[in-house]
């Protein structure tokens, strides 16, 4: 399951691009996505509210693979990583692979504090899919 998230510029129609762009990858299908909601910061507060969804996929790719595959989507959709919790175009995170747990410098799942996270939680409520 990944989390997508963003609050720079037309999120929803950057959002809209992303599900396009996952249909017609080689590497994952799509097979559900929550509804788009907004929901307010966290960490660095003085920034616009986000917008924030959940896709369930199918992947051949394991974690690190996914991951970097993750990490190039977002760079191509022009996420800039300037500080922790800054504003951006484009977030993806790995909230749950399968049922793996990992632990490591470059990966961590289930993603950390995923059961805090309204983000999260509201959208997952709104699934058929149920991890």
């Amino acid at each position: 399951m990944l989390g997508i998230g963003g609050n720079m510029g037309d999120v929803r129609r950057r959002f809209n691009h992303l599900f396009v762009y996952l249909k017609r990858s080689l590497f994952v299908d799509i097979v559900e996505t929550a509804p788009i909601l907004k929901n307010p910061p966290f960490g660095y507060l003085e920034q616009d509210d986000f917008y924030n969804s959940l896709i369930i996929v199918k992947t051949c790719l394991r974690p690190k693979a996914l991951l970097r595959y993750i990490l190039a989507i977002e760079k191509k959709f022009g996420r800039i990583r300037s500080f922790a919790d800054a504003p951006r175009t484009l977030d993806i995170d790995m909230i749950f692979y399968e049922q793996e747990v990992i632990e490591s410098k470059v990966l961590t799942v289930p993603h950390p504090h995923w059961y805090k996270r309204s983000s999260v939680l509201i959208p997952l409520s709104h699934m058929q899919t149920k991890m």
